[in-house]
């Protein structure tokens, strides 16, 4: 489900202001490994195999979030990709992913990372240019990208 902005001062989506509020959060773990963010990427990869992932997500898709995430686990994107591409249901999927990421996935420090992306001295100004080009300057309660994204797909009102 996109939607266009009607005007809003877009940040995440500001290239065809095409906004998907169908996405998952950020802040929402995947059930068979505990990673936050991996549904949300995970949901992106569907809509890009349909055919249905708009402009405004293209730019960053497999970069950004996507790619810290992968970086982590030392993995590539394509990889991800591949295993949603192959897999038969959700829980071949699980298993796909399972044997591609490490057995040790150090689940605390990946979380740890994303809730905090915008917490750092440069994270903030970065935060701050965020929050101007969506007209949310004023708002003190979007502290971090994560919430950024969830504001911007209608999460945070």
């Amino acid at each position: 489900m996109t939607q266009e902005t009607g005007g809003r001062p877009n940040g995440f989506s500001e290239a065809t202001g095409e906004i998907c509020y169908d996405l998952p959060s950020s802040y929402l773990p995947h059930p068979a490994t505990g990673l936050l963010h991996l549904p949300r990427f995970l949901a992106k990869i569907r809509k890009h195999l349909r055919g249905e992932l708009p402009k405004s997500y293209q730019r960053n898709f497999g970069k950004g979030f996507d790619r810290f995430l992968c970086l982590h686990l030392g993995v590539d994107p394509e990889q991800v990709v591949a295993c949603v591409r192959e897999a038969a249901d959700e829980a071949d999927l699980d298993r796909r992913l399972l044997a591609l990421f490490p057995a040790d996935r150090r689940v605390h420090v990946w979380n740890r990372e994303l809730v905090q992306k915008g917490m750092s001295e440069m994270g903030r100004e970065a935060l701050l240019d965020a929050k101007r080009k969506m007209g949310a300057e004023h708002r003190t309660d979007l502290i971090s990208f994560a919430d950024m994204i969830d504001f911007d797909e209608g999460r945070i009102s």
